[in-house]
């Protein structure tokens, strides 16, 4: 039975709040020392594959204007708030994480300003692989082999992540002067 797009309380937008409901005890997980923490690595893979299966439910059941917003919103509270964590923890240098917020609080606030005049911006194809390699950076900087034997990995992953969100920026920039 499909959902009324008005709808709030979905099973979908149930699995999103939960996903930001659990990010602080992520980040509480993450340890002082920068060693890593196979614990935070677990949780941060649970909650990253939660985005995906609030994604097969909203698809599943109807998609909600609700969860059109929250959905984001909660990825941006989970990857910028491990990214600013281990930035705090100096895992993470702190140019290329500020670089990939104040791409997302811009996209938000357009997001936000586009959809008061109803008009949807779903994320595009590359925002997603963006959001990936972003989840893969946090993800290899909250491992212990990666933090101890292979900075590379995260630091690769970060750099990759910022190219594409200056990318998907840039995409979403042609778009609003297209409209």
């Amino acid at each position: 039975m499909a959902v009324d797009e008005t709808a709030i309380v979905t099973w979908a937008n149930m699995v999103t709040v939960t996903r930001v409901l659990a990010s602080p005890f992520l980040f509480a997980m993450i340890p002082d020392d920068g060693a890593g923490s196979w614990a935070a690595v677990v949780v941060w893979i649970v909650l990253c594959s939660s985005d995906g299966f609030d994604g097969y439910l909203a698809r599943r059941h109807g998609i909600t204007r609700s969860g059109a917003f929250l959905d984001p919103l909660a990825d941006k509270i989970l990857v910028l708030g491990a990214m600013f964590t281990l930035v705090s923890r100096d895992v993470l240098w702190i140019l290329p994480v500020v670089i990939i917020a104040a791409r997302e609080i811009i996209v938000s606030l357009y997001r936000v300003f586009v959809g008061s005049k109803g008009v949807s911006v779903p994320a595009s194809k590359l925002a997603k692989v963006k959001t990936v390699s972003q989840q893969l950076a946090v993800g290899f900087a909250l491992a212990p082999f990666a933090i101890s034997d292979a900075q590379w990995t995260y630091i690769t992953f970060l750099w990759i992540a910022v190219v594409l969100t200056l990318l998907s920026a840039a995409q979403y920039a042609w778009q609003a002067v297209k409209r």
